[in-house]
């Protein structure tokens, strides 16, 4: 008969040691969280990052649209104001040309034939005139997107600030005595735990003090 391994046995019960061991501590993180309030913090945490992931990704499609109508209003705007400066420096040209010439060469003809240049190089630079203010628009009315992304970003600073708001009360709430002591007491290079009667801290370079009295 042949001897059975029983190395698979013994390597089975290692592993559902190591599973028991990590349910456990889980649990145990699970049920302190709860204790410290923090499970409610992490549940508002887990909604509030997916969406300002969502609003992030608007901004950044309307942010798209807009720059993209600019690029082709630019685009198109550009041969406009190009045909409009050829025009200006060629009647120039003609009309440079007919003064300087002798007052004996220069038929009526002539001069009849350049006002008729005049005026046509004048209509063809009124049109490319209009078209291009109609492009300006285009670039104008492509900004109106800032009203919208300018609440969305209002919205995800709101998430941020709160989430940080929360996280930094409970660093205040949970602080090792001593290092509460010494923040109540004021220290003049620290985060002012207390200025208007609330556990709150003012701004953000309290906010770095306070994770460096920390250890953080």
């Amino acid at each position: 008969m042949v001897e059975q391994n029983t190395a698979p046995v013994a390597g089975a019960s290692s592993h559902d040691e190591v599973l028991s061991r990590v349910g456990h501590m889980t649990r145990a993180l699970h049920e302190n969280l709860r204790g410290l309030g923090l499970d409610k913090l992490i549940e508002k945490a887990a909604s509030d990052i997916p969406d300002a992931r969502d609003r992030l990704d608007y901004v950044a499609h309307l942010s798209e649209q807009a720059a993209k109508k600019v690029l082709d209003a630019t685009d198109a705007a550009g041969p406009l104001q190009d045909a409009i400066e050829t025009r200006s420096t060629d009647l120039k040209a003609g009309w440079q040309a007919l003064l300087d010439a002798p007052a004996s060469e220069a038929t009526d003809a002539q001069w009849r034939a350049m006002a008729q240049r005049t005026i046509a190089g004048l209509d063809e630079s009124r049109a490319g005139a209009v078209a291009t203010r109609s492009e300006l628009m285009s670039i104008m009315m492509a900004q109106d997107f800032q009203d919208l992304t300018g609440q969305v970003i209002g919205r995800i600073t709101s998430i941020a600030q709160n989430l940080e708001k929360q996280l930094v009360q409970v660093l205040i709430d949970f602080a090792p005595s001593e290092i509460k002591r010494e923040l109540d007491n004021g220290l003049m290079n620290g985060p002012q735990i207390k200025p208007t009667g609330t556990e709150v801290v003012a701004n953000q370079g309290q906010v770095d003090d306070l994770l460096d009295s920390l250890g953080f």
